[in-house]
């Protein structure tokens, strides 16, 4: 094959991987905003109550309850966590139509994908079962914000010091560098390429775990606070120097958390 037709198919091929990436985050974020349009229904007078959304703080939780709590974060995290894993996944289309020009097998890029959601979808597993707990003892409101300012400081706090630990960099360089971290790692095959969509996954999970959990701050179906992370992420991770923006907002998340705590505390 030419360099030329490969050309042609690469671009070809990062049209339709990017396009449908773009389906999948719009559809996940359409879904978010009929669910914080039905918590907003449900808030109204004489509106009643569904499983797993607006509800009260202390009850015994159903399974069902727990799994439309485990859809919602799963959907969740496919809104904020496919934009900043998009430059990885394109990188990883490429290099495979380049590895099949010179004649090796096929793996759909899609298997990839697959791969790094299953991490964030146990992920999603892990924060429902949390979320679940922290209502039953209150900690949560019906809104699904922390009820105590201990809490939401304490949050604040861990994912600002967080930002500065050597795990963070290390996680945050592996997913900030997509072509050396699958030319490093590649793996032949479709199992191949779903233990390069894991580890993707655990790389960006150990970066970006303690920013979805301050989810629990102001509103887990807060979409503004919702987007608001999403963007921090995609900043982290994709624009010049991210790391260190991140290092700042670090900081900045010290600072609140610890007013949040030191009012808690004087009132």
């Amino acid at each position: 094959m030419s360099e030329a037709a490969l050309e042609t198919l690469l671009r070809r091929d990062r049209v339709v991987v990017g396009t449908a990436l773009a389906v999948l985050i719009v559809a996940a974020w359409l879904y978010l905003l009929h669910l914080a349009s039905a918590m907003s229904d449900m808030a109204m007078p004489g509106m009643p109550t569904m499983p797993g959304m607006a509800m009260p703080a202390m009850h015994d939780w159903s399974w069902v309850e727990v799994g439309a709590l485990v859809i919602m974060w799963a959907v969740m995290m496919v809104a904020m966590m496919t934009p900043a894993a998009a430059p990885m996944i394109l990188m990883f289309a490429t290099i495979h139509r380049r590895r099949t020009a010179e004649g090796r097998p096929a793996t759909p890029t899609a298997i990839f994908v697959l791969g790094y959601l299953v991490i964030w979808t146990i992920y999603s597993v892990v924060a429902a079962l949390a979320q679940a707990g922290l209502h039953a003892a209150a900690l949560l409101s019906p809104a699904m914000a922390a009820a105590s300012p201990l809490l939401a400081g304490g949050l604040l706090v861990a994912a600002g010091v967080f930002q500065w630990t050597p795990l963070k960099r290390a996680c945050l360089a592996a997913c900030r560098s997509p072509l050396s971290f699958l030319m490093t790692g590649w793996r032949e095959g479709r199992a191949g390429a779903f233990v390069m969509g894991l580890r993707h996954g655990l790389y960006c999970l150990g970066c970006c775990w303690a920013l979805m959990a301050l989810l629990f701050v102001a509103g887990v179906m807060n979409l503004l606070w919702v987007a608001t992370i999403a963007v921090a992420v995609l900043v982290e991770k994709v624009v010049p120097r991210g790391d260190l923006v991140g290092r700042f907002a670090g900081v900045a998340l010290v600072v609140a958390g610890a007013l949040l705590v030191a009012r808690a505390v004087a009132g």
